[in-house]
């Protein structure tokens, strides 16, 4: 039973992950913690039992496996010296064009290296960087798995790899995969980097005031367009009657509850008021805010190619 209740544990941890990426509606949140609570009295575990952590996530477990039994072995021929030759300047072609955001070209020329040369991790791993610049973060992905595959000890690849799940909100599954890369290349500053940015994002995601706007509103207080919205979305009379039994509570008021609780509950409302009035009011912005932090510069932004 100690086997079955480590593979329950590891399970549970990939569901707690998946509720904390911020991707989930309600509902889907709500489904995912009875299943936890589920597991949990099945198996008689709960998130102290630390004992039974095995070293690897689930997902990166599973990530192995798959490189080990799908199409994603190396091919038992060698390719020609000329072949080898080709693919190289091809994909020195290939960075040029990424130094010129040419990324399309850039694609085209690593997906020719390839051809050339099935065995080389460095070809996906560039491939990757240009799928993600032209926003194809699935195909990205899948030629970082392919990277992994061929040299599992190349540190880019999982950099990369990092880089692609951030883009589309995986934060749990990039922090794994940016750790990954810190223990190949311990000493790298963009690993780091784009890791604390992971983790900061992670935690936004969870933020429940952030939620109604997609990011924190600490990113936003010197930005003068928001300071303004705010001051005009204060003028809102249902805003302002949230504020006021905020403040009635905290001084002991009639609706003040046990041990504070209803103060963070009304909070809690009057953020996501806010943020539903900041939206109503001018959405534009916050679509540009939006964008704007989404492309908060990563440390791979200006990275060199192999």
């Amino acid at each position: 039973m100690a086997m079955e209740k480590r593979l329950a544990f590891s399970i549970v941890q990939f569901l707690r992950d998946q509720t904390h990426c911020g991707a989930l509606n309600s509902d889907e949140q709500e489904s995912l913690e009875v299943a936890i609570q589920c597991m949990e009295t099945t198996f008689k575990i709960s998130s102290s039992d630390c004992h039974l952590a095995v070293p690897q996530p689930l997902t990166e477990i599973f990530l192995n496996s798959l490189l080990k039994n799908d199409n994603l072995t190396v091919p038992e021929t060698s390719p020609s010296p000329e072949d080898i030759e080709r693919a190289e300047q091809l994909k020195n072609e290939g960075n040029n064009h990424m130094k010129e955001e040419n990324y399309s070209c850039a694609l085209d020329c690593y997906t020719k290296a390839i051809d050339l040369d099935l065995r080389n991790a460095v070809y996906y791993c560039n491939r990757a960087a240009a799928h993600s610049k032209l926003g194809n973060y699935t195909e990205a992905t899948g030629d970082c798995e392919r990277a992994i595959g061929i040299d599992p000890s190349y540190s880019k690849a999982y950099g990369r790899m990092g880089l692609a799940l951030t883009a589309t909100n995986k934060y749990p599954e990039a922090i794994t995969y940016f750790k990954k890369a810190l223990v190949l290349d311990p000493e790298n500053d963009t690993y780091k980097s784009n890791l604390k940015i992971a983790e900061q994002k992670q935690r936004e995601a969870t933020s429940p005031i952030a939620a109604g706007l997609g990011f924190d509103m600490a990113s936003l207080i010197n930005n003068p367009a928001f300071i303004s919205m705010a001051a005009s979305v204060m003028q809102n009379q249902q805003v302002q009657q949230l504020m006021s039994g905020m403040m009635s509570n905290a001084v002991g008021g009639p609706a003040a509850g046990v041990g504070g609780l209803s103060d963070i509950s009304s909070l809690i409302e009057a953020g996501q008021q806010f943020a539903q009035q900041i939206q109503q009011q001018n959405p534009e912005l916050i679509e540009q805010l939006r964008n704007h932090i989404r492309s908060r510069s990563f440390s791979g932004s200006a990275e060199e190619h192999s």
